[in-house]
Order: C-alpha cells, then structure tokens, then sequence
C-alpha cells in the first residue's frame, strides 16, 4: 500500500508541475490544425531531392502525431506523388516531437533538453531522408495538390471540398474556436490515455527503480546508448507519454545523452509500425530508415552527453526548474482541468476494450486520417501499442 500512494504521489506532482505546459501544447496542436493549409504543404514534398526532405523534416517536428497515427498520412503524401526521401523524413520527426511534448520537455527538463529533442529528430529525418533519396533519386514530376485536412467544424466532411473552404467562410475568431475544440477534443481524447500511462510509468520508475542501478549501467558512454536503443526500438509510448519518463531516469541517474537517445526511438519506432514501414517505403527504405534513426539517436546522445559535460551542467540540478515558473495553485488547476477533460477519453479507451464495441470508429486512420492502404489501417486500430496523436 505504501508503494502504491508513494507511485500516485509522485505521478501527481509531475501532472501538476507540467499541466499549464501540456495545456499549453495542445492548444497550439489546435491552432496548427486550423490555420496550416494543407495544400501549401502539399506542393512542397514532391519536388526537390534535398529540400522536399529538409520541408517534411520541418513540417514534422510540431506536428501531434504518434508513430502509428502518422502512418496513413505518410501514405497518403506518399500516393499523391511525395518522394520516398520525404515520406521517410516525416515518418521520423513526426512522432519524435510536436509542439505539445515539446513544452512538456520544457517544463519536466531543461531548456538544453528541450532544444536537442527536436533538433536530433530533425537531424534523424534529413538523414534518412537524403540518405533514401541518394540511393534512390525521385522522379522529376510535379506532385499535384491534395488535402489532408480534416473536418473541425460542420462546413463539410473533409474530404469533398478543399481546406481553403474551411478557412473562407469563417472569422478569426470562429478559428480560433474550432481550434480549441479539435485540441481538447481529438488531439486530448486521443493523447490522453497514453499521457496518464506515461505518467504512471514515471511514478512507479521513481519509486522502485535504485539510483545506484540507474547510474551504473545508463550513467553515460555508448553502452548506455546502446542499452537505451534496444529498449526503445521495440517499444511503444508517444512523444508526450515519453516526457516524463525520461525526466525520472534523469532523476535517478541516467545520463541526458541515453535519455535523449529513448526520447527518439521509443515513439518513432514499435513492432506495429515496424511490420507497416516496408508497405510505405519498401524493404530498403525501411532499413535506412532504423538505420538512420539508431545512428543519429546514439551520436547524439554521445553529443548531448558531452555538452552537459563541457557547459559543468548537471541534469539533475536543473532538471524541471521551468515549473517553478508557474505558480503552484495554477499548476494544480491545470492538472485538475486535464483530469476533467480525460474522462471520456479514459472511459471509451475502457470500453473499447470489451467485445462488441462498436468498430465504426475505426474505418478511418488514427485522427480521421483516410488512410488507402488497409494494411495501415488494421495495423493502427486494432493493435494495442497504438493511438496516441503524438507524440
């Protein structure tokens, strides 16, 4: 019993310490929803053997999508002309980062942290990306112009109408509106879950895991990358569940480089995606793909590792200093907004789970993304390592 209150306990205190920042990441998924037009981003994936990759790279990084949830949207840039190059960069930086875990690292970690995390996920993508797109150059076609976008108000279904009729017959404050409805609503019911799961995994880390373990074997050095990279690889756990996490292992002495290393591969990689990858970017891609990830996550796990080292920073002594910008009290209303708001996501996610659920919900990809490939599809709604929106 006392385990038990010391793992809630602990999970209550990282909830509360970084709500505000949670809050404020899905707000800004939101807005990201409302006012990027797909279309423009469209017209810039296709053409282009190194920038289409540098754009998907960057298009990625804010993006709330989970390593499953980006399957079908990466499938459906890739069928509407995007090169295998980009594909393989957004299939990477998506998952990685977005702009909630983002401000989550802010919050749990430190600036440092928060700037390497998506910095090595960009890294990883233009890697893998040009790496693909050297071995297997595009054509020089132009890719014609789609939309991704997806119904956030009731002016159309989504997919009938281009995005600019979304955006054209709304104010800025309608906007702004169904932004605010699509990030508590689907960004939150989708991250909710696996966020309470992240958060749970970080108590029971911190209270049962001994800091002299911990520091003997992921204290630093490549061995600690590696071990990092073997647990991360097959495991799932999205970008912003992660978040926690990782700040715990550095409480108890893990090295920031081997964190960091967990915080690319453990959400861009898992057995589902692993066994999709080859129907979106074929055998070989897949390989530069993992490849390129291990490679980019160990060295700059390493890179990150010495600079804590030469800056004389430790982890541990400035680790969650950003949460004591908010006020306590602010913190706890922020926590106990996001309990409120996950009740309903936390009980379809029970009840999903009993035979007869309704599968209705499930004939499109993760986030209403259509997704043309089924095997996508049944991978991504039916396993159990999956449905995040990040990640």
């Amino acid at each position: 019993m006392h385990y038990f209150t010391a793992v809630l306990s602990e999970s209550w205190h990282i909830l509360s310490d970084s709500s505000v920042y949670v809050i404020f990441g899905i707000v800004a998924a939101g807005m990201l929803k409302v006012f990027l037009k797909p279309s423009t981003v469209a017209g810039h994936l296709g053409s282009g053997r190194f920038s289409s990759v540098f754009k998907a790279a960057l298009l990625g990084v804010p993006l709330p999508l989970c390593s499953c949830g980006v399957l079908p949207a990466a499938a459906s840039l890739k069928k509407q002309g995007a090169n295998n190059g980009a594909v393989a960069s957004f299939l990477i930086s998506t998952p990685e980062s977005g702009v909630d875990s983002i401000a989550l690292t802010y919050a749990l970690m430190d600036p440092i942290m928060t700037v390497a995390r998506p910095g090595a996920a960009f890294a990883a993508a233009v890697t893998a990306g040009i790496t693909e797109n050297l071995l297997h150059p595009p054509a020089k076609t132009p890719i014609p112009l789609f939309d991704l976008s997806r119904s956030v108000d009731s002016c159309c279904n989504g997919t009938d109408c281009s995005s600019e009729a979304h955006q054209g017959g709304r104010s800025f404050r309608q906007q702004v509106k169904a932004g605010l409805v699509y990030a508590f609503g689907e960004v939150w019911g989708d991250l909710a879950v696996w966020f309470f799961t992240g958060l749970l995994l970080a108590g029971v880390i911190s209270v049962l895991l001994p800091m002299e373990l911990a520091s003997a074997h992921l204290g630093g050095g490549l061995g600690s990358m590696m071990i990092m990279l073997v647990i991360g690889i097959p495991f799932y756990i999205c970008a912003t569940a992660s978040t926690p996490i990782a700040a715990t292992f550095l409480l108890k002495g893990v090295s920031p480089g081997a964190a960091l290393v967990f915080l690319l591969v453990g959400p861009a990689t898992n057995i589902t995606s692993l066994t999709v990858l080859p129907s979106v970017l074929g055998k070989r891609g897949t390989a530069i793909y993992l490849a390129s990830l291990s490679l980019v996550a160990v060295l700059s796990g390493l890179a990150l590792d010495s600079i804590y080292s030469s800056l004389g920073i430790s982890a541990r002594a400035v680790l969650g200093k950003a949460a004591e910008l908010v006020p306590h009290e602010l913190g706890v209303l922020g926590a106990v907004l996001l309990l409120l708001i996950s009740v309903n996501p936390v009980r379809r996610k029970i009840v999903s789970r009993f035979p007869g659920r309704d599968e209705s919900a499930h004939r499109t990809g993760p986030h209403g993304l259509h997704s043309q490939d089924s095997q996508i599809n049944s991978s991504c709604s039916s396993g159990s390592s999956c449905g995040c929106s990040n990640g």
